[in-house]
């Protein structure tokens, strides 16, 4: 037995092969072959590496497990993917653990859904480590990346930290950059990208993956409505720079700089309701509530039925004092979106000023466990 050098990753040994078990894999651990994966047998040239307990930095053959073997592989091809017998590895969990990919892949779901993001991430990053390049491994960290940011941005966002929550988006854009520069494409890389970049309202780029996703399309629903999004944004004229200008500068800030340059795009594109939306938004964000209201009534007139809209309206229509149209524009949005922390917060907010504390209590309450920290929540109870 020796411990691995310098490099390798901590709380790894490698082990000797014994002659018990030399041969087929399926001595290890009581494994029994997989139809899809090819006879394997073990190689005893190769040392086999055993993730050690915490806190230990040796230990006997007759203290090793099956599942010390195979969490020291998989730890070694998640940490090193381009290590000498990295295949080997990855031939010999994938024989042993045959139903490694289902089973991995719903754990790091579960996780992300529970909130546990970073226990998610390491086990996707190990089934990447097994199964490197897998389209599927690629779009399932991309998403668990995407809910992640969109957590952290809100409360970000909530902290007056606009930076710091923009900066959120940017491990989940390189993943999908990766995923769609795959060859061959990955048409559901390429249609969840596509809503990416429409919640994110980078409109040039949904536009782009829709239309490399629309000829490569499987399944009729997902085609059907990707061709409506890439009509409407073509018809829309959504992937207008000034309407991309204006996002950005809105988003970053520099609210008068994108208020301008959203009215040169209603200029144009008077019907579209995107650009009443960004209109309202850069309004409210300057204190001009009558007027942001004004504009975000016209979006929702215009068909733009979305949470985001009603929420920025609520706020509006709070600073106004008309707390009765408020609240029904928050209830609207939280039917629609039921964990969305920002319509939740408000509705505490909303209860706060209108004297009911239990209430604006358990909205709060309900903030801080779908995410930890808010600002305005962890406020409210530190107060």
């Amino acid at each position: 037995m020796r411990r691995m050098n310098s490099s390798s990753p901590a709380h790894i040994v490698f082990v000797s092969v014994p002659d018990s078990l030399r041969g087929q894999v399926q001595a290890l651990a009581g494994a029994s072959p997989d139809r899809h994966e090819p006879a394997f047998s073990i190689d005893p040239a190769i040392p086999l590496p055993v993730e050690l307990p915490p806190g230990k930095t040796r230990i006997a053959w007759d203290e090793l497990s099956g599942e010390m073997i195979l969490a020291g592989m998989i730890r070694v091809v998640m940490e090193d993917p381009q290590t000498e017998c990295a295949a080997y590895y990855r031939a010999f969990v994938r024989a042993v653990k045959p139903n490694i990919m289902e089973e991995f892949t719903q754990a790091a779901i579960l996780n992300a859904r529970n909130g546990e993001f970073s226990q998610a991430l390491e086990i996707i990053t190990a089934l990447g480590g097994l199964y490197p390049q897998s389209p599927a491994v690629l779009l399932n960290r991309a998403l668990i990346l995407e809910d992640r940011a969109a957590v952290r941005a809100q409360s970000l966002e909530r902290g007056g930290r606009m930076e710091d929550a923009e900066q959120e988006t940017a491990p989940v854009r390189a993943a999908y950059a990766e995923l769609t520069a795959l060859d061959p494409p990955f048409p559901n890389g390429l249609f969840n990208a596509g809503f990416f970049y429409m919640k994110e309202r980078d409109f040039a780029q949904a536009k782009r993956c829709f239309a490399a996703y629309i000829p490569l399309a499987e399944d009729p629903e997902k085609q059907e409505r990707a061709e409506e999004l890439l009509e409407e944004i073509e018809n829309s004229g959504l992937d207008d720079p000034a309407f991309q200008d204006a996002y950005g500068a809105i988003r970053g800030g520099a609210e008068r700089e994108g208020i301008r340059k959203v009215r040169e795009f209603l200029e144009r594109r008077p019907d579209v309701w995107n650009g009443w939306f960004l209109l309202g938004w850069g309004l409210r964000s300057l204190g001009r509530w009558e007027d942001g209201a004004a504009a975000l009534q016209k979006a929702l007139e215009l068909g733009g039925d979305s949470s985001d809209a009603r929420n920025e309206l609520a706020i509006c229509l709070m600073e106004m004092g008309d707390c009765a149209a408020a609240r029904k524009e928050l209830e609207t949005a939280l039917y629609a979106e039921p964990e969305n922390v920002k319509i939740i917060s408000n509705l505490g907010v909303l209860a706060l000023k209108e004297g009911r504390q239990n209430e604006a209590a358990a909205f709060f309450r309900t903030v801080l466990e779908l995410a930890p920290g808010d600002p305005v929540a962890a406020a409210y109870f530190s107060a």
